[in-house]
């Protein structure tokens, strides 16, 4: 199953931590039995345009080739694969059950989150927010036990698939929430849950990367639609065409994959029943050749479409696109400098009467490419969020729901349980609604990497990751991420470094340095502790595997 876009994977840290992700998948996988049988029970409580600049390793966006395949190590391997990202699903971080994909535990978010019909009606309902899914990474490749699976054995393991992605020392550093094994139609199971767990956080639906024609990918493409239909008739799937990956040059080709999936009842269309097309990198071909693509889904299929291209080089492509398409997107700078650059893109967009889609991200980190971008904990996330509320952006793409390879996800991770969904859905109840939602509980995210940016590897790891050109520069610090009611004080410890600083009502990030040991963060009214979150994963000095992504825990879902 071996993606063959640009991945950007990694693996579990091994020196020490082999045993604490032994016992999370253990506790997460008795949990997930409890629930099956009807037990309540919780283990751990019982007791803010880089796309367009080059970079020093390949572009965003650029196809890299990975996953498993036929006789890669470790038993019964997923079909052959092919693609951007993956699928995923699971729950928050170490201190958290796992994810069933119901609607949100109360009091995981600092605000009391709209119903989904409030969001999907009126002025709400127009403004859309779709997570970029990627097939090659669903919740389970193979439907085994988390402490034995494919994810385990092969992607987070260096020495996986015969030791295939030892160069950069595993192809992943993160993987989705752990779930039990299924019996009967686990796969559609799983990408229900998905579907669940978006919808949970207030996103109207998934753009759907199609990398292939045929195969695994293909026909999870297909399962996912069937999956958003049955879940909710109003979860949209977008079609994007992956352009990098899809092995055609014939326009009849493209379009009869297209009308396949676009005939499907939750495909995405707009009130006037245009199917919408967004391709990734769409200057991979000229307008013309999507003119005949268009003409054909027409003539042959009685479809008629809306095309928004999603460009890697939006200057130099939107004016020869216009006369063609409904609206224009691009894929965006993972780093949270230079983003002010995305208004220009909105007020040209808007000028020639057409809608925009705004790329947000978290991170960005790929170790089989050698390269990163410096998200500063949770900066790129909130500025690239601010960047769509501010500029008017019209929908919304959250790069990605599931791409592991790059580190770019947003969906419930071993690593970083919800954190990133729900920051995000305090942020889309303002772009859909416009107005900020009100704080009613304190909530605290807390994010660090776990280790310091420059350390180098001391295992077999031969290439590791350097920052792309234009990143904001590197640098060692947690973040205490603070959603408060009122103002009040918050008592920190970064390893054997304790501290307390005053915090102010609203939103408050404040910067620690980095240091060995684990980070915690706990509110303190009258001198009373109250909301809490430790992030459980130790920073070492000495690393056997180069991981450059932040992890993240909140207090919300401890």
């Amino acid at each position: 199953m071996t993606p063959d876009r640009p991945s950007h994977r990694r693996r579990a840290r091994f020196r020490g931590r082999r045993p604490l992700l032994t016992l999370l998948i253990t506790a997460f996988l008795l949990v997930g039995v409890c629930a099956a049988t009807g037990i309540a029970w919780d283990p751990f409580t019982a007791a803010n345009g880089q796309a367009r600049s080059a970079g020093t390793g390949p572009r965003i966006g650029e196809p890299w080739s990975a996953g498993p395949g036929p006789g890669a190590s470790g038993s019964a391997s997923p079909v052959p694969g092919e693609s951007r990202s993956g699928e995923q699903t699971g729950e928050t971080a170490p201190k958290a059950g796992p994810d069933t994909g119901a609607a949100r535990p109360e009091g995981a978010l600092p605000f009391d989150m709209p119903q989904p019909a409030a969001l999907r009606s009126g002025n709400a309902g127009k403004k859309l927010v779709f997570a970029h899914y990627f097939t090659p990474y669903p919740l389970s490749l193979d439907n085994a036990s988390a402490d034995a699976d494919y994810y385990t054995r092969n992607y987070l393991n260096p020495g996986g698939e015969n030791g295939k992605h030892a160069r950069y020392g595993g192809l992943l550093r993160d993987r989705p929430l752990p779930v039990p094994p299924k019996s009967g139609a686990w796969e559609l199971a799983n990408l229900q849950q998905e579907v669940r767990t978006a919808r949970a956080a207030g996103l109207d639906g998934f753009t759907l990367d199609m990398l292939s024609l045929s195969g695994q990918n293909r026909d999870r493409a297909t399962l996912l639609m069937e999956a958003a239909r049955s879940v909710d008739p109003a979860f949209r799937i977008m079609l994007m065409p992956d352009m990098t990956s899809l092995k055609t040059d014939d326009p009849a080709v493209l379009a009869d994959a297209v009308a396949e999936l676009g005939k499907a009842p939750a495909a995405h269309r707009l009130a006037d029943g245009r199917l919408v097309v967004s391709p990734f990198k769409a200057e991979q071909q000229k307008p013309d050749w999507w003119s005949r693509v268009m003409d054909v889904l027409q003539s042959r299929h009685g479809i008629r479409t809306a095309l928004v291209p999603l460009f890697l080089e939006f200057d130099a492509n939107n004016a020869a696109f216009a006369p063609i398409s409904y609206g224009f997107s691009e894929w965006g700078s993972r780093s949270y400098v230079g983003q002010e650059g995305a208004a220009a893109d909105v007020r040209r967009t808007h000028g020639m009467g057409k809608i925009w889609m705004q790329p947000v991200s978290v991170q960005d980190a790929r170790p089989n490419q050698g390269i990163y971008d410096e998200a500063g904990n949770t900066a790129t996330l909130r500025t690239t969020w601010t960047r769509a509320i501010e500029d008017g952006a019209d929908w919304v793409q959250l790069t990605t729901w599931n791409d592991y390879s790059e580190g770019s996800q947003f969906a419930p991770s071993l690593h970083n349980g919800h954190a990133y969904l729900d920051l995000s859905s305090y942020y889309l109840t303002k772009f859909k609604t416009g107005a900020w939602p009100k704080i009613v509980r304190d909530t605290v995210y807390l994010t660090a990497r776990t280790q310091f940016a420059g350390a180098g590897p001391t295992g077999g790891q031969s290439l590791v990751m350097a920052l792309r050109r234009g990143s904001a520069p590197a640098r060692d610090k947690v973040e205490v991420l603070s959603f408060l009611t009122g103002p009040a004080s918050v008592r920190t410890a970064v390893g054997s470094a304790k501290g307390t600083y005053e915090a102010p009502a609203g939103l408050h990030s404040e910067l620690l340095p980095l240091g060995p040991g684990t980070s915690s963060a706990t509110v303190l009214r009258d001198g009373k502790p109250g909301a809490g979150v430790e992030l459980p994963y130790p920073v070492d000095r000495t690393v056997e595997v180069q991981d450059l992504q932040y992890h993240a825990a909140t207090s919300g879902r401890n």
